[in-house]
């Protein structure tokens, strides 16, 4: 007998789920129906900046795999176009709504799988919904920027929020030829990165030529006559705009299945177990509509980041297809190029460890990413956070103009199997003087870190 399968949402962790689900059953045994109310399937978002930008000429290249290529290739039957509106957990269906036509169907469903993503955070003042104010969430985001781009050829632009969009948003619009204020709430950019660190950044996108804005919040957005943005008022004055980008965070995509009665946790994202389950039977949940666990603090959290999603996919598709696998959690790893710096990040924060309830022991070291005699050597500064007492390792930050992504990544490694820093410093990492020191940044700041947190127990 086959059972339906209907996914909601049709970008990594849907169609991740539904792949890995058909490989194992075949269209016989399960029938797969996924609603995507977009236009396109299994896309890159985190290459739109890049994509508007102008480093990547066309959309197409920023989808991994087309609609067509699942219907065709694996027999998933995928609704462009199509909004699910409601679900009935009782009677296990799903409305869908063809959004070119208006016409409504009703879907019955053995097994759910809610995908439904993160949607942008729009800030509560006025005239945040007017024309030339762009948020950059899907790839009909972008389009919609870049056609703006060209018609109405913008001389000036306001970016609010200087997390890592509103970063690379920034950069697209200064490599465009545009000129911007960017607009941040918060004392620096990228909250993410302790303050010690954050100031790099800043001097980094003043060197670009972004006007930075900090501690300002914006209270306002002006229109002409045409309902076009013209200004975005802000707590230290006006600045004049040509358009308006949204760089200001995404939340989990979580109204659609709390409506129907499903728990949320975390920042809103729906509670799943280590199988991406929901507490009802048959209910399936993954990517930036949900809560994840996060291995350092042992706590839940939300955190939209494409990896995530692709994994927790996979995980939810070798359930749906009758295996078995977990997920095993989360270290909120993240890693960004904004104006010729490495942004890059593991584990906690100075500040977040101590929210978690850890007493943090804290170092920074400023090495070199080659050889000093190798041509080319480029600064690299690296901030290791460790637990007082035990040396383990909670989380490190880095800053570099190269290196900074093969280097995080060492540290997510260690942080992920546990390692304190005193093992790491002494890691066997690989050596040769096109690529680093002799002593490895990564070793040198664990090593740093080791003797500050025995200096700590005298």
């Amino acid at each position: 007998m086959t059972t339906r399968l209907v996914v909601i949402g049709g970008t990594a962790a849907g169609m991740s789920a539904a792949s890995q689900a058909r490989r194992q059953r075949g269209p016989d045994d399960l029938e797969i129906v996924a609603l995507e109310r977009g236009a396109d399937t299994s896309y890159a978002a985190c290459g739109i900046p890049y994509w508007v930008g102008g480093a990547v000429d066309e959309r197409d290249q920023l989808v991994a795999r087309a609609p067509e290529v699942f219907r065709s290739k694996q027999s998933i039957d995928v609704r462009i176009r199509t909004e699910a509106t409601s679900i009935d957990l009782d009677a296990r269906t799903v409305v869908a709504r063809d959004l070119a036509s208006g016409t409504e169907e009703q879907l019955g469903f053995d097994h759910l799988l809610v995908a439904t993503g993160a949607s942008p955070v729009r800030p509560p003042v006025p005239g945040i919904d007017a024309d030339g104010v762009f948020g950059v969430q899907t790839l009909d985001d972008g389009q919609a920027l870049l056609d703006a781009l060209e018609q109405r050829r913008p001389q000036r632009a306001t970016v609010i929020g200087a997390g890592y969009i509103g970063l690379e948003m920034a950069e697209a619009m200064i490599l465009r030829g545009i000129e911007v204020d960017l607009v941040e709430q918060l004392p620096r950019p990228m909250a993410t990165i302790d303050a010690d660190l954050g100031d790099r950044i800043a001097e980094a996108l003043r060197e670009m030529g972004i006007k930075l804005h900090l501690g300002v919040g914006a209270e306002a957005i002006e229109t002409g006559d045409d309902g076009w943005v013209r200004s975005v008022v802000t707590s230290d004055g006006e600045l004049a705009a040509d358009l308006v980008v949204l760089g200001t965070g995404a939340k989990p995509e979580s109204r659609l299945a709390a409506d129907a009665g499903l728990p949320t946790g975390a920042r809103g994202g729906l509670v799943v177990d280590r199988r991406q389950r929901t507490p009802v039977d048959g209910v399936w949940a993954a990517g930036d509509c949900t809560q994840v666990f996060h291995r350092v603090t042992q706590a839940p959290t939300a955190i939209a980041l494409g990896t995530i999603a692709n994994k927790q996919g996979r995980i939810a598709g070798i359930n749906l297809g009758g295996g078995y696998a977990t997920f095993p959690g989360v270290l909120g790893t993240a890693v960004t190029k904004v104006c010729g710096l490495e942004i890059a990040r593991t584990g906690l924060g100075e500040q977040e460890a101590r929210d978690a309830g850890f007493v943090p022991v804290c170092s920074t070291v400023r090495s070199s990413t080659r050889a000093a005699y190798y041509p080319g050597a480029r600064s690299v500064t690296i901030k290791v956070i460790a637990e007082r007492h035990t040396g383990r390792l909670l989380g490190a930050q880095i800053i570099s103009e190269e290196g900074g992504a093969k280097r995080i990544d060492v540290f997510a490694m260690a942080l992920w199997n546990g390692i304190d820093v005193q093992e790491l410093a002494y890691v066997d990492l690989s050596y040769a003087p096109p690529f680093s020191p002799v002593w490895d940044p990564v070793l040198i700041a664990a090593r740093k870190a080791a003797d500050a947190v025995a200096a700590d127990e005298v």
